[in-house]
C-alpha cells in the first residue's frame, strides 16, 4: 500500500484568475506550429533540462513511468540518425506506403529527405519501456505504456513551445535502427523522434485550418 500525504502544493485561485490563466495559455499554444526548417542556434542546456523535467513529471499508469528520453546533440550521431531514417523512408515511400497515405501527405510536400535530423541542434528519441527488470531478475510488465508515453511527449512538446522552442515529430517506419545506433536495451521500443530547436529565419509553414471546436468537443 502506497503512503499518502496532503496535496500541499496545490494553490487555489479565483474563477477570474483561473479564466485569465486559461486565456493566456490558450493564446500561447495557438501559436505553436510544427516546423521543418531549423536554425543552427544551440539550445541552452538549462532550458533543455527544464523541458525534459516537465516531461518526466507527467502522469503515468500506476506511476510506472515507462519512458526513456535519449537526447542527441552530437552532430556525428545526428548525421547517422538522418542517414538511417532516410534509408527507411525511401523504402517506405517507394514500396510500402499505401496510396491513401501518400495522398494525405502530398499537400505538405514531405518526402524521404529528412535534413532537419541533422540541421536542428537537438534530436530527442523517445522510447517506451514494455517491461522493467525486477530485483529477482524477472520481467515486470508495464501497463498503459502508449498512453503514458504519449502524455509525457505532449508535456515535452508543450514545455518546449512555452520556452520559445520549435519542434517536429518524426516517426520513420520501421524504427528499430534507433535501438542499434543509440545502444538501447531490448525492453525499449522507439516511440517517436522529436526534433527541437529554433526556427530558421523566414521559416515557412503550411497554411492549415483546425477542425471546428464543436466538431471535436462534445459537452453533455
Amino acid at each position: 500500500m502506497a503512503d499518502f500525504r496532503e496535496y500541499s502544493e496545490y494553490k487555489p485561485c479565483t474563477d477570474d484568475e483561473s479564466c485569465r490563466r486559461s486565456v493566456e495559455f490558450l493564446d500561447t499554444m495557438k501559436t505553436r506550429r510544427t516546423v521543418r526548417q531549423f536554425s543552427s542556434r544551440p539550445v541552452p542546456g538549462q532550458v533543455l533540462e527544464n523541458c525534459l523535467r516537465v516531461a518526466v513529471n507527467a502522469p503515468s499508469g500506476a506511476n510506472q513511468q515507462p519512458w526513456t528520453f535519449v537526447v542527441v546533440e552530437e552532430s556525428a550521431v545526428r548525421r547517422r540518425l538522418r542517414e538511417a531514417a532516410e534509408e527507411e523512408e525511401r523504402q517506405f515511400y517507394e514500396h510500402r506506403a499505401p496510396q491513401e497515405w501518400l495522398n494525405a501527405v502530398e499537400p505538405f510536400g514531405t518526402d524521404s529527405s529528412k535534413p532537419f535530423l541533422e540541421e536542428a541542434p537537438v534530436v530527442i528519441v523517445v522510447f517506451s519501456q514494455s517491461w522493467r527488470a525486477m530485483p529477482d531478475g524477472s520481467k515486470g510488465k508495464h501497463y498503459y505504456v502508449a498512453e503514458s508515453v504519449g502524455i509525457a511527449t505532449g508535456f515535452l512538446i508543450t514545455a518546449m513551445h512555452v520556452a520559445g522552442l520549435a519542434t517536429l515529430t518524426h516517426t520513420p517506419s520501421p524504427m528499430a535502427f534507433l535501438n542499434q545506433i543509440l545502444g538501447r536495451p531490448e525492453n525499449e521500443r522507439p516511440y517517436l523522434i522529436l526534433v527541437a530547436g529554433y526556427p530558421m529565419d523566414h521559416c515557412r509553414i503550411p497554411v492549415i485550418e483546425k477542425k471546428d471546436f464543436g466538431e471535436v468537443v462534445v459537452r453533455l
